[in-house]
């Protein structure tokens, strides 16, 4: 255990309102301690966001709060470019920089700066959860698709000896985050995250997990919604990972079970091999919600959807390059570095 604990600076950058937008900046205000600042970044004085930054710091005067109004533009990756408005206001040398719609336990920041302190750690990341925003399905799909296939995912990635950096947090210090070349380093890049992880790894510096897991708000209310987020998700994981990312087809095992009924359902076999994975698949699925104690679980019966709608969208992934992010369309232009280019297709 730190019996110093080292002050922190933690960046938020944000772009208007989000589902569930209180409750996650008010996880980070309610951190369990010492010594922290928070900056807050918008790039224009009438985002929305502002309201609940103006409601928070009237409801905690005590914390060390800072507000960056900066529409100046670096490269095309925008909360890149908000975060290089925001680093010159961070005063501590420890950065943790978090998505705006994260919800971290209370602990976080100690767990952060506590793996931060090993030796050889030149960035700390966690993995997350999903929390969906509504009572409807394709919040619990959404919800689903993060806690069941992505979480055990990038466990079994780590356990392989790989040092992904998950972009929910992401935590450093700034001498380190200098030595890779800024945050403008990254400004291009719609896989910042990862590509962060490997500027730090070629400094000979290890990517630790932290043992605090936050969530991360599933704001989809229409599947329609959630298949254009998770389709963008694939194609910027297939970017960056193109050689190993077919292989995590593996990870929806309802899928192929079912592919396996399709061509021979007068096989009682293959009944009962579906029924037992369908089994399998809905215990082990019960047990990570228990664990996580997460939320907007996903019911029994809509598992073989989940799974075949993972499937179809990895397919779907292949079709372009195209991704819609943040209201502007781009195109992911190289496997190894996931660069962004506007355009139309």
């Amino acid at each position: 255990m730190l019996t110093e604990w080292p002050a922190i600076t933690v960046l938020k950058p944000l772009c208007g309102g989000e589902s569930l937008l209180d409750a996650a900046l008010r996880s980070f205000c309610a951190q369990d301690y010492p010594k922290f600042q928070i900056v807050f970044g918008v790039q224009s004085a009438a985002d929305a966001a502002l309201e609940e930054v103006d409601r928070l710091r009237r409801q905690f005067p005590h914390l060390d709060m800072d507000i960056v109004i900066n529409g100046e533009r670096h490269g095309r990756n925008s909360k890149i470019g908000n975060l290089i408005n925001m680093y010159p206001a961070a005063r501590h040398e420890v950065i943790v920089i978090s998505d705006s719609d994260i919800h971290a336990p209370p602990d976080l920041l100690r767990s952060v700066a506590g793996a931060l302190r090993a030796p050889g750690v030149g960035l700390v990341t966690t993995l997350y959860t999903g929390m969906p925003s509504s009572r409807t399905l394709s919040g619990a799909l959404g919800a689903a698709q993060i806690n069941h296939s992505f979480l055990p995912g990038a466990l079994m990635a780590r356990g392989l000896g790989r040092q992904d950096c998950l972009g929910a947090v992401m935590a450093l210090q700034s001498d380190t985050l200098d030595r890779i070349g800024g945050l403008a380093a990254l400004k291009d890049q719609i896989a910042d995250d990862a590509l962060l992880g490997r500027l730090v790894r070629a400094q000979g510096l290890r990517v630790a997990l932290a043992s605090a897991i936050p969530a991360t708000t599933v704001p989809e209310t229409r599947l329609p919604a959630l298949v254009s987020h998770e389709l963008r998700w694939m194609r910027t994981v297939k970017s960056v990972a193109p050689i190993g990312f077919p292989f995590g087809a593996a990870q929806y095992p309802l899928f192929w079970a079912t592919l396996m009924l399709a061509a021979a359902p007068d096989a009682l076999t293959a009944w009962f091999a579906f029924g037992l994975v369908w089994i399998a698949r809905g215990v082990l699925a019960a047990r990570v919600d228990s664990i996580l104690r997460t939320t907007g679980r996903l019911r029994f019966w809509y598992l073989p959807f989940r799974d075949a709608l993972s499937v179809v969208i990895m397919v779907a992934s292949y079709w372009s390059n195209r991704v819609a992010w943040r209201g502007q369309e781009y195109r992911v232009t190289s496997l190894s570095e996931a660069v962004l280019q506007p355009g139309k297709g």
